[in-house]
């Protein structure tokens, strides 16, 4: 038997010359009963052999709702610990462990124990984009897509702490007006760093584009957008709207279904502040179908979650589940 061993979080393995990645990757998928959920913010090739693309807590709620054996996530490593959670019986397997996430890494159960003891008598809402030890100690879990709607649902003198994006944070409570809402200090470092100067001529070379921006964005770029919203609202306005110019400020990876859905239509990504004309998450882009191919094959790396930790870490999500 080969030695697998792992070079910077993946497989550190060849592949036979001339071997169609694609194919074998069917083949396996089909020997092994997987699934393959790929992020939107992933390559367009991975996108390509996924059985489902969408956003985190999205694809992890696909995963659960299929009889497969085995689940390889190709997005970021909390993702695969969200769908482990969710999906307890089912083998979960990640391309490449590297895959961390800013958003994720600026918060851990260290320091949000601390902080809760700073605040007590607070609720304890997390946003998806964190670990399961994060989770574990969360009262409720939120979404972009719904964590207005759940705020909201609070009684108004509700003391809150909200973690870990300040930039959603910040908009939640300008949406829903609370005061008594502590915001943890954190960021996407692609979100958290589009050009909003960039922008602005961006929208004066093409005056009849609609802005689209993720709510993890800075409000200087919220501030200019027509549509705000999740990666799926977002998506959805792409198509669903008659306007032919979209001007983009979130991850370019979901270029692939935009311009799949709407091959007519024309996305213009936002630059981030360093000039780079395509704001992309790294660690997204770690995923290939090499990793693909080799992860399905030896079933390798693996993500598991200990049963008490899984078992805290599910409570916050069923009752966001419960008041979406």
């Amino acid at each position: 038997m080969e030695k697998i061993t792992l070079k910077n979080g993946h497989i550190d393995m060849p592949v036979p010359e001339g071997i169609d990645l694609r194919q074998e990757i069917l083949k396996l998928k089909k020997e092994k009963n997987a699934v393959i959920l790929a992020h939107y913010y992933t390559t367009d090739e991975v996108q390509e052999i996924a059985d489902y693309t969408g956003d985190s807590l999205g694809l992890s709620q696909q995963a659960a709702k299929t009889d497969a054996d085995i689940i390889v996530f190709a997005g970021v490593h909390f993702m695969a610990e969200t769908a482990k959670v969710l999906s307890p019986s089912k083998k979960v397997l990640i391309p490449d462990l590297a895959t961390s996430c800013s958003l994720a890494d600026s918060i851990n159960e260290k320091t949000l124990s601390e902080f809760i003891k700073k605040y007590p008598e607070h609720t304890v809402i997390s946003y998806v984009n964190t670990t399961a030890e994060v989770k574990a100690l969360t009262d409720i879990v939120v979404t972009s897509s719904n964590a207005v709607k759940i705020v909201s649902q609070l009684p108004e003198d509700e003391k809150i702490i909200f973690g870990p994006d300040k930039n959603l944070g910040n908009y939640v409570k300008k949406i829903t007006g609370r005061k008594n809402m502590v915001i943890w200090d954190g960021g996407c470092h692609v979100h958290d760093h589009f050009d909003a100067q960039a922008l602005k001529k961006l929208k004066e070379e093409h005056p009849s584009a609609k802005v689209l921006a993720h709510p993890e964005c800075n409000e200087n770029i919220l501030s200019q957008a027509d549509f705000i919203g999740a990666t799926s609202f977002l998506l959805k306005k792409s198509y669903e709207e008659p306007d032919n110019e979209f001007i983009v400020a979130t991850e370019p990876g979901i270029f692939y279904e935009m311009k799949k859905r709407s091959p007519q239509k024309t996305f213009i990504p936002v630059p981030n502040e360093n000039g780079h004309p395509l704001n992309v998450c790294v660690n997204m882009k770690r995923n290939s179908l090499k990793k693909i191919y080799l992860t399905l094959k030896y079933e390798f790396p693996e993500v598991d979650i200990p049963k008490h930790l899984a078992d805290k870490a599910v409570v916050c999500i069923n009752r966001m589940m419960s008041m979406s």
